[in-house]
């Protein structure tokens, strides 16, 4: 921690502030803290963030999780992105406990990331934990990157999807998840 704290202070200094200022004089140590907290993903493990919530079930209809708020920051720029993620799968034998799959996104939105590798590895892990039919995933979100910066482009989003099993093979399957997560 105190070596990001540094260099925080160093990039603060660069900027031309002053970090004898009032306003100013623990924020080094503060942005160490939030980035601790919005990188904490790289501390956690998938083994751990189940914890063994799988259980039995006859159910082998569809099970979808709509609108999962997630923050992550981007790789290129450090700057956030901002959305709503939706996963589904098609469970063979368990089911994962619901709170699981909102961490799971937590998991790997709390690292440095792109949104396409961060579809990707949600879409693999629920796959790798429930051993189902299928999995589907669909991400929205807003990034601070193209807002804020460069193209400024204030109403743009990006949408993502990794579609594995019967969600890529079958076009019924696929179509009433998108239907579905579209209300």
């Amino acid at each position: 921690m105190t070596s990001m704290k540094n260099a925080y202070a160093e990039i603060i200094s660069a900027v031309g502030e002053d970090l004898q200022r009032d306003g100013l004089r623990d924020t080094p140590k503060r942005a160490a803290k939030a980035m601790a907290f919005l990188t904490q993903g790289y501390q956690q493990s998938l083994e751990q963030v189940v914890n063994g919530a799988i259980f039995e079930s006859e159910s082998d209809e569809m099970v979808i999780v709509r609108d999962i708020e997630l923050y992550s920051l981007c790789e290129h720029h450090l700057l956030p992105f901002i959305g709503k993620c939706h996963v589904a799968y098609l469970p063979r034998g368990k089911v994962l406990g619901l709170s699981k799959i909102a961490r799971i996104v937590d998991m790997y939105a709390r690292r440095l990331q792109i949104q396409e590798l961060l579809t990707k590895q949600i879409a693999d892990a629920i796959q790798e934990v429930t051993q189902g039919a299928g999995v589907g995933v669909v991400i929205e979100a807003r990034h601070l990157c193209m807002m804020m910066r460069g193209v400024e482009k204030q109403n743009s989003a990006m949408t993502t999807s990794m579609m594995l099993g019967h969600f890529r093979s079958n076009q019924n399957t696929r179509t009433e998840f998108l239907k579905l997560i579209n209300r």
